[in-house]
C-alpha cells in the first residue's frame, strides 16, 4: 500500500493547520503543510499529492467574507490545477474556514459542474455571535438517493458523532428552494446538526441557523467532501470533554474521517 501524500493549504490566517496535518499523519498519511503562494507561483505542483485539505482559520482575517479571498484565488489562480485533481480521482476536504472556501469557489456541491457558479453560502450565524461549544451531527442515510452513503469519507462512521465547532459564520444557505432540493435528492447532504438522541431542535443544537440543520455536504463524487465542525479536535478520547466519565472510551469521532480518506487515497490512487 502506497504512502499517501496530503497538502494541507495554509495562509494568512489559518490557525488549525498543523492540527488537521497531525491528524492526517496518525491516519497514515504524510502531511505536508503549504503556503497558497507556493502553489500560485508553481514552487509546489497538486500533482504531487493525494489530498487536498483546507483546514479551519480567519484566512485574510475573514475581509469580505468568510473563505472568500482564498476561494477567489483557488478560482482565479489554481481553477486547471483543481479541476486536474478533481479529475484524477484525488480528494479534497474543508473543514471550517476550509469548507466556507469550497463553497465560495463553487467546488460544493458543484451541481453545476463547472466548477465555479456559487450554489451555496455560509453566513453569519442567527445567534450574531462566535460559537465555540460542542455539538451532535447525524450523519445521513439517504433514502431518496439512489446511493444512499455517497460521501467517501463517512463510511462506516457512527450515526451520531460529538465535535467541537468555532465559527462566527457557519449559516448554511442554499441559494434557492431548487438548490436544496437537489441537495436531497442526490444525497450530498452528509451531516445534520441534531439533538443527543438524533431528534431535530432549535439553538444551540444547531449553533448557526444553517438552512435544514445542515452541517456538511459532498460533492457528487463523494470525494469532495466539507463541513463546520473540527474533526481534528476529536481525534483522541481525552478530548472528548466528559472523558473522564468513560476512561475506556475509543478514539475521537473525528479520526475515523481522517482514516476513511487515507484509506480511499491509499487503494485507489
Amino acid at each position: 500500500m502506497k504512502k499517501v501524500r496530503v497538502i494541507v493549504i495554509r495562509t494568512a490566517g489559518t490557525n488549525c493547520d498543523v492540527e488537521t496535518a497531525f491528524a492526517f499523519e496518525l491516519a497514515g498519511a504524510s502531511a505536508e503543510l503549504v503556503h497558497i503562494n507556493e502553489l500560485t507561483r508553481g514552487e509546489r505542483s497538486l500533482c504531487d499529492y493525494h489530498i487536498l485539505a483546507i483546514p479551519g482559520g480567519f484566512t485574510y482575517g475573514d475581509d469580505i467574507a468568510s473563505g472568500k479571498i482564498l476561494a477567489n484565488e483557488m478560482r482565479h489562480r489554481l481553477e486547471g490545477d483543481i479541476r486536474k485533481f478533481i479529475s484524477d480521482g484525488k480528494l479534497i476536504i474543508g473543514i471550517c474556514n476550509g469548507f466556507q472556501t469550497l463553497a465560495k469557489a463553487g467546488l460544493l456541491p458543484n451541481l453545476a459542474g463547472d466548477f465555479k457558479t456559487e450554489e451555496t453560502t455560509l453566513t453569519v450565524n442567527d445567534s450574531a455571535k462566535f460559537e465555540d461549544r460542542w455539538v451532535y451531527l447525524k450523519k445521513i442515510k439517504n433514502q431518496k438517493s439512489k446511493i444512499k452513503n455517497r460521501c467517501v469519507w463517512t463510511k462506516g462512521l457512527k450515526d451520531i458523532i460529538y465535535l467541537p465547532v468555532a465559527h462566527g459564520e457557519g449559516k448554511l444557505i442554499p441559494r434557492d428552494k431548487g438548490v436544496l432540493d437537489e441537495l436531497k435528492k442526490e444525497g450530498l447532504i452528509v451531516f445534520r446538526y441534531c439533538g443527543e438522541k438524533g431528534g431535530k431542535g432549535r439553538y444551540p443544537i444547531n449553533p448557526n441557523g444553517s438552512i435544514d440543520d445542515v452541517a456538511g455536504i459532498c460533492d457528487r463524487t463523494g470525494r469532495v467532501f466539507g463541513l463546520m465542525p473540527h474533526p481534528e479536535r476529536h481525534i483522541f478520547a481525552t478530548q472528548h470533554p466528559r472523558w473522564t466519565r468513560d476512561p475506556k472510551r475509543g478514539p475521537g469521532d473525528g479520526l475515523r474521517i481522517f482514516e476513511n480518506g487515507v484509506s480511499y487515497a491509499a487503494m485507489r490512487l
